[in-house]
C-alpha cells in the first residue's frame, strides 16, 4: 500500500481516526499527503503497463491495490471535438466524456477508492446523501463489496435514472423532508455515531480516486497538460481532486506546466463563482439553489473553499451559466458531436462558449471539457427539450415530405 497521512488542508494537523471527517483542532476539511517514494521509482511510460483506467494510477492511491473493490472504472475517453471547437471557436476543445464510467458518472472514480478503503476498515454500512450520481455509484461498489448502503436523498428534484440505479443495486433509499444540505446533515450525524461509513466527498478518501481523471486527460494527451480544464462545480470536490492530482505530478517532476482551472456553475446555485466574483477566499452559502442542472444543485458545497484554492493556485477561473445555455450547451455537445451528457456535465461546455466569447479563453488554447455524467441519467429533461415524434403515414412520400423540412 501506498504510504499516506491524512491531514487537515488548512493547518496541517494529522488526523488518525479513520472515522473522523473534519480536523478535530480547527474544524477545517482533511485531505491525503501521498508518499510519492513509489511512484518516484518509475517514470510515466511505466504507468501503460496496466490498462487505462484508475487503477493504472495505484502509486498515486492510498489503499491497498490488493483489496480493491472495482467495477473496471475510469479509461473514459478523450474526444477531440473538431465540430464544437469550430462552434465555439476554440479548435483545440477535447471532451473527458465520464458519462462511459459503470455507472454513468465521475463518481465511480472516488467510489472505488473511498469503498476499497471502507472494506480495509472493517465496514459494514456505508452511506451517502445524494443528488443522484453518488447515490447511484455508491450503491453499486458496496453491492460489489458485500456491504449494507444507506442513501439519503432530498426529497423530490431528484433526477429518475439516478434514483433507479440506487434502487436497483439494492441500497436502502431514504427520502428526506429537506434539500441536498439537510440530508447529508443526517448522513453526517449517523456517521458522527459510527452507524455507517460515511461516503460523500468530505471523505478524503474519494477526492483521491477522482484525481485519476487529470492523470488520464495528461496520460491520453502523450503526458503532456491542456492549457486550461473546465469542470461543473456542485460539492466542488472534483475541481479539487484535479488540482491535486496536479500538484503531484509537478512535485514529481513529471509536468512543468499546470492547466488553469476553471469551474462553472449554475447561475441559480453559485455560491464559488459568487466568491471568485468578488476575490474572496470564503463563500457565502445559496439558501435555496435552484438549476436544471441537478447534479450540481448544491448551495453550501462541502469542498467550496478547496475549490477557490485551485482556481486561484492555478490562475483559472469560474464564472456562472444560465439553465438556457446549460440546456443549449447540451443540445450542442450532441448534434455537433454524438456525445449525450446530463445537464450538470453540459455546464463546462457552456462555460467553455461563454468564456471564449468574453475574451476569457484564448482561441488557441487547448481546453479539456471535463462532462460528468451520462444523458441518460436524466431523460427527462432532454425529453423536456426536444421536439416531439413527428407524426408520420405509412408511405415513402410522406417520410419524403418530412425529410424535406428544415
Amino acid at each position: 500500500m501506498v504510504e499516506h497521512k491524512v491531514v487537515c488542508w488548512k493547518c496541517g494537523n494529522e488526523v488518525k481516526d479513520p472515522y473522523v471527517n473534519l480536523c478535530p483542532k480547527c474544524g477545517g476539511l482533511l485531505t491525503i499527503r501521498i508518499d510519492l517514494s513509489k511512484a518516484s521509482e518509475k517514470n510515466p511510460e511505466d504507468l501503460r503497463q496496466k490498462p487505462l483506467g484508475v487503477w493504472r494510477y495505484a502509486d498515486f492511491m492510498p489503499v491497498d491495490e490488493a483489496h480493491k473493490v472495482s467495477i473496471q472504472e475510469g479509461g473514459t475517453p478523450l474526444y477531440k471535438t473538431e465540430a464544437l471547437g469550430a462552434a465555439v471557436d476554440v479548435p483545440n476543445a477535447y471532451v473527458k466524456f465520464e458519462g462511459l464510467n459503470p455507472t454513468g458518472s465521475f463518481k465511480d472514480r472516488g467510489m472505488t477508492v473511498g469503498v476499497s478503503h471502507a472494506k480495509e476498515l472493517g465496514a459494514k454500512v456505508v452511506g451517502c446523501a445524494s443528488t443522484g450520481n453518488t447515490s447511484a455509484a455508491l450503491s453499486a461498489y458496496a453491492s460489489k463489496a458485500g456491504m449494507k448502503c444507506a442513501v439519503f436523498l432530498p426529497s423530490g428534484k431528484v433526477a429518475m435514472g439516478k434514483l433507479a440505479q440506487a434502487l436497483f443495486f439494492g441500497a436502502k433509499v431514504l427520502s428526506v423532508d429537506g434539500n441536498f444540505d439537510d440530508a447529508l446533515a443526517l448522513a453526517r450525524k449517523m456517521a458522527d455515531e459510527r452507524k455507517l461509513y460515511l461516503l460523500n466527498s468530505i471523505n478524503p478518501y474519494r477526492p483521491e480516486g477522482q484525481k485519476s481523471v487529470m492523470f488520464e486527460i495528461w496520460d491520453q494527451l502523450g503526458f503532456e497538460m491542456p492549457d486550461r480544464v473546465i469542470l461543473p462545480v456542485g460539492n466542488a470536490a472534483n475541481i479539487w481532486a484535479v488540482y491535486k492530482a496536479c500538484m503531484e505530478l509537478k512535485e514529481l517532476g513529471w509536468i512543468d506546466k499546470v492547466p488553469k482551472l476553471t469551474g462553472i456553475q449554475a447561475a441559480g446555485a453559485a455560491p464559488v463563482a459568487n466568491a471568485f466574483a468578488e476575490g474572496a477566499t470564503e463563500f457565502v452559502p445559496v439558501g435555496s439553489p435552484e438549476t436544471v442542472a441537478t447534479a450540481i444543485r448544491i448551495g453550501n458545497p462541502v469542498s467550496g473553499q478547496k475549490a477557490l484554492k485551485a482556481i486561484y493556485d492555478t490562475k483559472g477561473y469560474c464564472a456562472t451559466v444560465t439553465d438556457d445555455e446549460i440546456i443549449a450547451a447540451q443540445k450542442l455537445l450532441g448534434r455537433k458531436e454524438g456525445i449525450c451528457v446530463e445537464p450538470a456535465s453540459a455546464a463546462s461546455v457552456a462555460g467553455l462558449k461563454k468564456l471564449r466569447e468574453m475574451g476569457i479563453i484564448e482561441k488557441d488554447e487547448t481546453v479539456a471539457c471535463i462532462c460528468t455524467g451520462n444523458g441518460l441519467k436524466d431523460p427527462d429533461t432532454i425529453l423536456a427539450n426536444v421536439p416531439k415524434p413527428i407524426p408520420c403515414q405509412n408511405s415513402v412520400e410522406d417520410v419524403e415530405r418530412i425529410l424535406a423540412q428544415d
